[in-house]
């Protein structure tokens, strides 16, 4: 006898057949929305502050990438990444702003999102390895929330208003015609 435990199997996302339509397989569908919105609308953001920020995209000066990467080179945990990113600080800034923006916008639009999410998720881990390393109490660091943020994107995916959930769709569609 089961109390209180659901039954159900179905995976309850919008081209899931499983049926069911109580606010429980409801709030399943779209319970990952919120987080897409939130990761994808930061990560675009942070990646355009940058891309538009003349200061950030410099190897010195008041705010540069470079300098900003110099000066937690020894609190970081890998200062081996700090010292890579150190050969070419620029490139290395362009390339964190351009991976932001591809992750904001895969996981905004549900294209991928699985890559997405592990990309999200591994310049998260980056970030946190080497520029919020030091933060003391750890809490105090943002990179490792977020890293831990995309991960129920990276096993469940993006579910509801997604082009992975349209595509699915149509590859299933094409499938049943084909028989």
């Amino acid at each position: 006898m089961a109390h209180g435990m659901r039954m159900d199997t179905h995976s309850g996302y919008a081209d899931d057949d499983g049926g069911g339509s109580d606010w429980r397989d409801t709030a399943t569908r779209y319970a990952l929305l919120p987080l897409r919105i939130f990761l994808g609308v930061t990560f675009i953001y942070a990646g355009l502050d940058k891309l538009t920020d003349s200061a950030f995209m410099s190897d010195s000066g008041a705010g540069s990438i470079g300098d900003m990467m110099r000066a937690v080179r020894d609190s970081s945990a890998v200062p081996a990444l700090i010292d890579l990113s150190l050969k070419n600080p620029v490139g290395f800034g362009y390339a964190i702003a351009v991976g932001e923006l591809a992750v904001g916008i895969g996981v905004l639009v549900g294209l991928l999102t699985r890559l997405a999410a592990l990309g999200g998720a591994l310049i998260s881990l980056s970030l946190w390895l080497t520029m919020s390393w030091a933060a003391d109490p750890y809490y105090y660091g943002n990179d490792l929330p977020y890293m831990i943020a995309w991960l129920p994107l990276v096993l469940a995916g993006a579910g509801v208003f997604s082009l992975d959930a349209t595509l699915r769709a149509r590859r299933r569609r094409r499938t049943t015609s084909a028989y």
